[in-house]
């Protein structure tokens, strides 16, 4: 049995399942696509193609695989993107979630059952039909979950919303122990800079006390401050419109002291160098046309 231990973004990771991109399929009609990023490239005709994306995959794995990481990968489905592991389940502390994803994504969740059958039948939980999360807009930090949402009266007009009110107090219900905090996102259909489509997109934890955000990705401004005063202003990187739109807030840590990014992340990189931290820098821009990057496309399943 698989025994699972996640408690927060940065603890030294043991295992992990990393999403994959063979078979991923034609490029996707503007009707099929997700997120306003994937539209933009279906448009402009640079959408990514397999095996770059492929090539890309493979080095972040190599990179796991060399800090010993025990990288388990969904089986393959024909013609299905399953790259981004993180939306279609999650772990808190010994619990795997099943995320309540898009309908269509529903079989990206059969591709990891070997994983799920080796966890024990009480540590798995199912959250009801009305909550909707993906695993990219929670985040357990130690004390704390925080998760992105978006509560408007016109939330089922945003296929850029995923994670709802009725989620939140599910993992306050399910975790009782633990403060759950939830953060308001920006939302876009048609506009990629105007869209945090999960709170990864705008804000990620690093190390054990510092942070990167993004204030834009918040719609309201004093839960981002709340996010700047949690951390201290000296302990936050803070990324401009244009490196959100490059996922510069979706790195991975591998530890408190390793993180792995994109190696076109020039600013950020040379700032977490600064900070003391060993970057493992990975070519990873044509995973990022999709609107998700590193940690889009893992989903831990133990840090010690």
């Amino acid at each position: 049995m698989l025994k699972l231990n996640v408690n927060n973004e940065t603890s030294r990771l043991k295992a992990v399942v990393l999403g994959i991109a063979k078979s991923n399929g034609p490029v996707p009609k503007i009707e099929e696509c997700y997120d306003p990023k994937s539209i933009e490239h279906v448009k402009a005709g640079t959408y990514p193609k397999e095996e770059d994306m492929i090539l890309e995959m493979d080095a972040f794995a190599a990179i796991l695989e060399k800090y010993g990481v025990k990288v388990y990968r969904p089986e393959v489905i024909k013609d299905c993107n399953q790259i981004f592991s993180r939306d279609i389940a999650f772990v808190i502390e010994d619990k795997i979630i099943r995320a309540n994803i898009l309908p269509n994504r529903e079989e990206e969740i059969r591709a990891i059952d070997y994983i799920w059958n080796q966890i024990e039948p009480d540590k798995r939980i199912i959250l009801p039909k009305e909550c909707h999360a993906e695993g990219g807009d929670v985040m357990p930090w130690n004390d704390y979950i925080f998760v992105g949402t978006y509560s408007g009266d016109d939330y089922s007009d945003y296929i850029t919303a995923r994670t709802n009110m009725d989620a939140v107090i599910a993992l306050q219900e399910l975790f009782p122990d633990k403060m759950v905090k939830s953060f308001e996102l920006r939302k876009s259909n048609a506009d990629a800079k105007e869209n945090a489509l999960h709170l990864d997109c705008c804000f990620q934890p690093i190390g054990t006390n510092k942070a990167i955000l993004h204030k834009n990705g918040f719609l309201i401004e004093r839960e981002y401050q709340w996010l700047v005063d949690f951390f201290g202003k000296e302990n936050i990187f803070e990324i401009t419109k244009e490196e959100m739109y490059n996922m510069n807030s979706n790195v991975f840590s591998i530890s408190e002291t390793v993180i792995v990014s994109e190696r076109n992340f020039t600013r950020l990189n040379t700032w977490l160098r600064q900070q003391g931290f060993t970057v493992e820098e990975v070519p990873y821009a044509e995973i990022a046309k999709q609107e998700g990057l590193l940690r889009c496309s893992t989903m831990p399943l133990i840090r010690d």
